[in-house]
C-alpha cells in the first residue's frame, strides 16, 4: 500500500523532528511522559501520529478522548514513516498511536497473505512483539482502491475489478511507484484478476494521479478509498472481491504496559464509532475546507457522543 512509504527523506526527516512536534512542557523530550508507567494515577500518555492529515486527526480524537476521561496526554503528531514509528512505539517513546491494520502487518510480515479484516487481525496480534498491542479495529477502512470515472465505467460496463479484463489491454495504470511491483498493486491484479494493462504511468501524488485521471491521461488511477476527492469527482472506486487490496481498518497501536484499563476502555469506544464514511467526511473538510485536524476531531467526538 503506497501509505506504507512516504519516501525515504521522511525518515531521516522524521527522526529529527520527532522531538519537536509534541506539545508539553518536557523539552520536547519523547520519552518523557510516558516513562512513568501504565496511564492513570498522574502519569502521561503520548500519542503519536503519522505525516499525514488523516492519521492526524485521528490521533488528535484518541487525545481528546482520553483528555475527556481525565487521562494525561501529550501530543507526538507528524512523525513521519512508519519504520521510524514504530520503533518508537516499540520502545515505549510513543504509548499511543492510530494504526492501519494491514498495513502494519506488511511492515512485521511482507508475505503474508491475510485480506479480511479478521485474518490480519489474528496474523497482525502473532507477529507484533510482547511490548505492543493493537486495540479493537473499527469499521473504518482507507485503502487502496483501482479508480474510473463515471464515463469511463458507464461506457465499458465496470463495476468490479473483475470487470476490467475485457479492457485492461488498452488502459493505461496511474499511481505511486511502489503500486507498480506490490502485490498490493499491479502484481497482484496481474495474478489475481488476470489484468495485464496497456501501460503503468508512475506518478508521484495523489493530487497529480487525480488530475491525469480526469483529464484523460490515464484511463484508470491508484487512490485512497477515503480521498474526497472521489465523491467530489464522481469517480468509481471498482470493487475487489478478491481482496488484492486486503483490509486496512484503523485501530489504536498501544504500549502494553502503559496504557491501562480506562484509556483502553476510551480508545475501544473510539473504534466502536469510527467509520469509513467519518474518515471520507474530516479528510473533507481539512483538505477542502481546510479546517485544522483539531476542530474537525472536536466536531466528530461531539456528534459521536463520546465527549
Amino acid at each position: 500500500m503506497s501509505r506504507m512509504m512516504r519516501g525515504a527523506g521522511l525518515v531521516l526527516a522524521a527522526a529529527l523532528a520527532l522531538t519537536a512536534c509534541g506539545g508539553g512542557d518536557d523539552g520536547g523530550d519523547p520519552l518523557k511522559g510516558g516513562d512513568k508507567g501504565a496511564s492513570g494515577g498522574g502519569a502521561t500518555l503520548a500519542i503519536g501520529s503519522a505525516d499525514f492529515a488523516e492519521s492526524e486527526v485521528i490521533a488528535e480524537i484518541y487525545a481528546q478522548a482520553l483528555e475527556a476521561k481525565g487521562v494525561k496526554v501529550e501530543r507526538k503528531f507528524k512523525i513521519g514513516a512508519r519504520e521510524v514509528y514504530y520503533k518508537q512505539a516499540e520502545s515505549g517513546a510513543i504509548q499511543v498511536f492510530p494504526e492501519y491494520n494491514g498495513a502494519l502487518l506488511s511492515l512485521l510480515d511482507k508475505e503474508n497473505k491475510a485480506a479480511t479484516t479478521d485474518e490480519v487481525n489474528a496474523a497482525l496480534k502473532a507477529k507484533l512483539p510482547a511490548s505492543l498491542e493493537v486495540l479493537d479495529a473499527s469499521k473504518a477502512e482507507d485503502k487502496d482502491a483501482l479508480v474510473v470515472t463515471q464515463d469511463t465505467a458507464t461506457k465499458n460496463g465496470l463495476k468490479t475489478l473483475e470487470d476490467l479484463k475485457k479492457v485492461a489491454g488498452t488502459f493505461v495504470v496511474g499511481g505511486p511507484p511502489e503500486f507498480k511491483t506490490r502485490q498490493q498493486g499491479i502484481v497482484g491484479l496481474e495474478k489475481v484478476y488476470g489484468l495485464k494493462f496497456k501501460q503503468f504511468k508512475s506518478l508521484d501524488t495523489g493530487p497529480i494521479t487525480l488530475s491525469n485521471l480526469t483529464k484523460g491521461q490515464i484511463q484508470a488511477g491508484n487512490l485512497f478509498t477515503t480521498n474526497p476527492a472521489i465523491a467530489k469527482n464522481k469517480l468509481v472506486a471498482l470493487e475487489d472481491p478478491k481482496n488484492v487490496f486486503g483490509a486496512q481498518n484503523v485501530l489504536p497501536l498501544v504500549n502494553k504496559a502503559k496504557v491501562d484499563a480506562n484509556a483502553r476502555a476510551v480508545l475501544n469506544a473510539v473504534s466502536a464509532k469510527l467509520t469509513t464514511q467519518d474518515l471520507i467526511d474530516m479528510n473533507g473538510k481539512m483538505d477542502i475546507d481546510k479546517s485544522d485536524p483539531e476542530d474537525v476531531a472536536k466536531d466528530w467526538l461531539k456528534k459521536a457522543g463520546l465527549v
